[in-house]
């Protein structure tokens, strides 16, 4: 039986210069991320978290942390 589940939730990642996507488990996402690009792109960081996500993560964690609250 593996330690993942169908539940655990998996992050969309993207390599334009290889022109593949992938969805990565949450707790994997940084090592995977790092390891393709290490071994395809020389260490360059092409391969990311879709852009797309990344931006609502970082608006959801804005408004968590009241940054983007009207003064």
């Amino acid at each position: 039986m593996s330690a993942e589940s169908d539940d655990d939730p998996r992050v969309p990642i993207v390599c334009p210069e290889c022109e593949t996507t992938s969805r990565i488990p949450l707790d994997d996402v940084a090592d995977s991320i790092e390891r393709h690009n290490d071994q395809l792109h020389d260490g360059e960081d092409v391969a990311q978290v879709d852009p797309d996500v990344a931006d609502h993560l970082a608006d959801l964690i804005g408004i968590d942390l009241g940054l983007l609250e009207e003064r």
